[in-house]
């Protein structure tokens, strides 16, 4: 089946969201040009999957500007140092590793994270970036089964993976760990099962995550619909949602969060394209006080 039309009703939960200023590219917030100036993040070491190209790769170079180490993990060697190469384009002096991992391999992912506190001696933020998706159609009895838990196992096992090699080394520097969600967590329609409902279970890992380590800032985040090939694959634009977000723009808020720049919401589901200075003034009260921003039953009595 092909996805619903813009005559047709839309998918449920597109209108569960904040309502604040939507931002489709960097803003004063979250700017990273005082960073980059004052090398906030030199000393500071950075692991990310899903490295070798879009949101991933652009991050990578992000944080290498602000000082960083960054150690790269993708499955494709040659991708890898594509991205390599750009970071060290924007960074000549940029320290740079990089490790062929598949994030479904529990060894894999533990063997690149300890390598790259051998070689930066330390580790500040983990960013678990790779992930799937394939076309939003058929229903669950007509999926690939195979295909189906595919998605899940580098979505949801790909994170576990992630936060299990890395925890202990998180926990030492008081770091930071990002799961790249989707907005997708919180809507439900037809043909689109195994990644919305991924990504809603990523969400409440990072609820976990941050549960069991008070020290470590864990954030779930959507990056805004960034023209990547994983966006072309879903075929979302069918569904009238612009492709319009910059990777320039999920890469600069995770900067922003890793520097402290709003603590109070590690443990939540938050979204790149929503002004983080405008929540903060608005929103931070009653999403402390009711505890927003995290998955539970919507009872209204």
């Amino acid at each position: 089946m092909s996805l619903p039309s813009l005559s047709m009703p839309l998918p449920k939960g597109l209108s569960e969201d904040i309502t604040v200023e939507t931002r489709h590219d960097i803003y004063p917030t979250i700017d990273p040009t005082q960073s980059y100036a004052s090398q906030s993040f030199a000393g500071k070491a950075v692991f990310i999957t899903g490295a070798s190209r879009g949101i991933g790769r652009t991050t990578a170079v992000v944080f290498a500007k602000a000082g960083a180490a960054v150690a790269i993990a993708a499955r494709s060697a040659g991708a890898l140092e594509e991205t390599k190469k750009e970071v060290l384009k924007a960074v000549p002096e940029a320290k740079v590793e990089s490790y062929v991992v598949d994030v479904k391999d529990t060894a894999q992912v533990q063997a690149a994270i300890d390598g790259a506190v051998k070689a930066f001696g330390r580790l500040d933020v983990v960013i678990a970036n790779a992930g799937s998706v394939r076309r939003f159609e058929g229903t669950m009895d007509q999926e690939d089964a195979a295909a189906w838990w595919h998605t899940m196992e580098i979505n949801v096992f790909g994170v576990y993976n992630a936060i299990r090699a890395s925890a202990k080394y998180l926990r030492e520097t008081n770091g930071s760990f990002f799961a790249v969600s989707s907005m997708a967590a919180q809507v439900r329609m037809p043909g689109a099962s195994d990644y919305c409902t991924s990504k809603h279970a990523v969400n409440r890992l990072i609820e976990f995550i941050a549960l069991e380590n008070p020290g470590v800032k864990a954030f779930s985040m959507h990056p805004g619909n960034v023209p990547t090939q994983m966006n072309v694959d879903s075929g979302a634009q069918d569904l009238g949602i612009p492709a319009e977000e910059t990777p320039e723009l999920p890469a600069a808020t995770m900067l922003y969060l890793a520097g402290g720049g709003a603590d109070w919401l590690s443990g939540r589901y938050i979204s790149a394209t929503w002004d983080l200075g405008q929540v903060e003034r608005e929103w931070k009260d009653k999403i402390v006080e009711k505890d927003l921003l995290v998955n539970k039953l919507d009872v209204h009595v």
